[in-house]
């Protein structure tokens, strides 16, 4: 401004720094309006990129119970619910000393630019009952806050051309064989395109899917990827929310950064249509989005897996999408579907797996509880397998008095002996019990909810694979028989003996199956079920050896058994553990080779027919010392259970009915 001074014209300090002022925005404004400009046109670019590939995403379908674990508790949500909440507490982590209060209720501010030690810790036991979180999340989505919803991320990485487009995944709990509060996963797309707005002139080159610590692969024109339009259907899994492009199970290994257990995306499903939530291209510490600064955990303090994670910026891929993306896999392995004979090893996996962190996570909450368990596991064990005489044992005198140890050892040797024959009559077990289980699982494909043929797969899974297995035994009972009649003992003999009573061996089996079965149903009648499925232990033994009617050898093989019940637990448990289990043992470890999982069910299935003749051996010599001793000590009296005859119920009948 002009003042007087003197007469004359003079500038002031303020009218010097008002004309700089005028002069500089003169040159500038041009300049920065344009600027402007492009930044808002980038955002809104940025935008319009995250809502035209925001992905559709399949969930197991929840039913009315809120504990169920199958199934998914949660949804994608944002992290505002978490913030002002008077039931989540900001915690410092001091190590081994206990962690200290830092504020109840926190607020965005209170957790900006927090470093590694601190954590949020929401309302509930990780390793307690996590009920409480499925309970807490659907009061939170009841009230409207936790509204379904992503993190969209432009991510860019120096010395590669192009960007990422990163979806970032909140969940409330992790429920998976690790038990976690809070739970990050996400998908990523590539482009060629360094801006948004080139990319939405574009289509994605690849994507990739976070599972756990890793990722799965795809281009985007790969036929396993699914969309609808330009949005991807993706699947995440029940509990563990790693994300796959199928429903299928997908039992990981933890090769690659996957997790160690099966994932589990099948059906039932419902759908999630998440709108995507903009987070600027770096971390900061100001506004909405200021908890990008916190470096610390987003769940309670646990050790090891059952720790909090971090957020989306300590991630690797945030800073380095493309050099970790090119580290990843470009499959997952998926559940086959299903072995030729016996129980499926992969499927197995599953539930040992599942058991083992079980009992991990129960030694975090509960040492001493989880330690004993352990410790009755090991002893029930070695008495079960380890507690008995096992020498001599002599496999030419069949029919003889022997310990359980000794019928181990005589029927590995028996099965030594005669490995071919035994081998070749076991390996019948692939095409009569594969073909079965083969057979019901097409009925039960092609009935696609018609409920006639869905009850003929089920009879023919209930009831057509263990009497087909129990033909194969039935052959090894025979060719038994013959070296115990000192004839010429042969596969063609085996199978000749076993045609000659093939529908008293079969409908044998059939009744005795349908008699437990109909007792269990009955729960009250379990007690009775499994006290009958030990007595009829030897009936295909009983029509094979002795030409008995049908109803003549089911009573004597309870006969049989009668006195020595509990010592034909011992022998039989076993002996249908190690067939039952051997096969899914070995491809237990298998699994944690890269041989694809429908060779190791493959393994397995064979492992499974090589077995049976062991058990089948070692039956039917407990058969023989039951025999020994009831000829030594005479046959027990049985008693009437026949509720018809009150007079007599219960009571000893001194004849026996053999």
């Amino acid at each position: 401004m002009l003042v007087p001074f003197g007469g004359k014209a003079r500038w002031g300090v303020r009218s010097t720094v008002a004309l700089l002022a005028a002069i500089t925005g003169l040159f500038l404004a041009p300049a920065t309006v344009p600027a402007t400009a492009a930044s808002a046109k980038q955002s809104s670019a940025a935008k319009a990129l995250a809502g035209k590939y925001v992905p559709v995403m399949m969930i197991r379908k929840q039913g009315e119970n809120l504990c169920d674990t199958k199934v998914e508790q949660y949804q994608v949500m944002t992290v505002d619910a978490l913030f002002g909440n008077p039931d989540v507490r900001l915690m410092r982590n001091n190590g081994s000393s206990k962690s200290t209060l830092i504020k109840q209720a926190p607020t965005i501010d209170d957790v900006r630019n927090r470093g590694e030690e601190a954590y949020i810790d929401l309302p509930g036991d990780p390793l307690g009952d996590t009920c409480v979180y499925s309970k807490d999340f659907t009061r939170m989505k009841n009230e409207g806050e936790a509204p379904v919803a992503v993190y969209a991320h432009i991510a860019r990485e120096k010395g590669h051309s192009g960007i990422a487009l990163q979806y970032w995944f909140y969940w409330y709990f992790n429920q998976f064989n690790d038990l976690h509060e809070s739970d990050w996963e996400g998908m990523q797309l590539t482009f060629g395109a360094d801006t948004p707005a080139g990319a939405l002139e574009e289509e994605p080159s690849q994507m990739i899917l976070f599972q756990h610590a890793g990722g799965e692969r795809a281009k985007w024109n790969d036929s396993k990827v699914e969309k609808e339009g330009d949005h991807p259907v993706v699947y995440p899994a029940a509990g563990s929310h790693a994300t796959f492009y199928q429903s299928a199970v997908y039992p990981q290994n933890g090769s690659h950064g996957s997790g160690v257990g099966c994932d589990n995306t099948t059906e039932p499903l419902r759908e999630l249509r998440p709108f995507p939530v903009l987070l600027p291209d770096r971390p900061t510490g100001r506004g909405e989005f200021a908890w990008l600064s916190f470096d610390g955990r987003w769940g309670q303090k646990e050790k090891s897996f059952n720790n909090g994670p971090t957020g989306p910026q300590t991630k690797d891929q945030w800073e380095e999408p493309f050099t970790w993306m090119e580290a990843q896999r470009w499959s997952s392995p998926r559940m086959p579907g299903g072995g030729l004979v016996g129980p499926e090893a992969v499927n197995a996996f599953c539930g040992v797996i599942e058991n083992v962190t079980g009992i991990m996570n129960l030694q975090q909450s509960e040492p001493l509880l989880a330690y004993a368990i352990v410790i009755a596991f090991f002893l029930i064990v070695f008495l079960v397998f380890g507690y008995s005489k096992w020498r001599p044992a002599d496999a030419d005198q069949l029919s003889r008095q022997r310990s359980y140890g000794q019928i181990m050892n005589a029927s590995f040797r028996l099965y030594w002996r005669h490995f071919k024959p035994f081998a070749i009559l076991g390996a019948i077990a692939i095409p009569i019990v594969g073909g079965t289980q083969a057979l019901g699982g097409w009925l039960g494909d092609m009935s696609g909810g018609d409920g006639l043929l869905q009850a003929l797969a089920d009879l023919v899974n209930n009831f057509g694979r263990p009497a087909a297995q129990a033909l194969v035994s039935a052959f090894l009972i025979v060719f038994i028989r013959e070296l115990v009649h000192e004839r010429t003992a042969t596969v063609k003999t085996a199978l000749d003996g076993t045609w000659e009573r093939f529908w008293r061996v079969v409908i044998a089996k059939l009744l005795s199956l349908l008699g437990v079965t109909l007792l269990m149903v009955t729960v009250i009648g379990i007690p009775f079920a499994i006290r009958f499925l030990v007595n009829w232990t030897f009936v295909q033994q009983e029509v094979l050896f002795t030409d008995r009617s049908i109803r003549e050898s089911f009573r004597a093989s309870s006969d049989v058994v009668r006195g020595h019940w509990w010592r034909t637990v011992r022998t039989m448990v076993p002996l249908l553990l190690l067939l039952t289990v051997l096969g899914p043992l070995l491809g237990l470890f298998l699994i944690f080779t890269p041989l694809p999982l429908l060779l190791v069910n493959l393994i397995g299935s064979v492992v499974f027919a090589i077995a049976i003749p062991f058990t089948t051996t070692g039956t039917t010599l407990l058969y023989f010392d039951l025999l020994a001793r009831q000829e030594q000590h005479g046959v027990l009296p049985r008693r009437s259970w026949a509720f018809w005859h009150p007079a007599t119920f219960g009571r000893q009948i001194e004849q026996p009915a053999a």
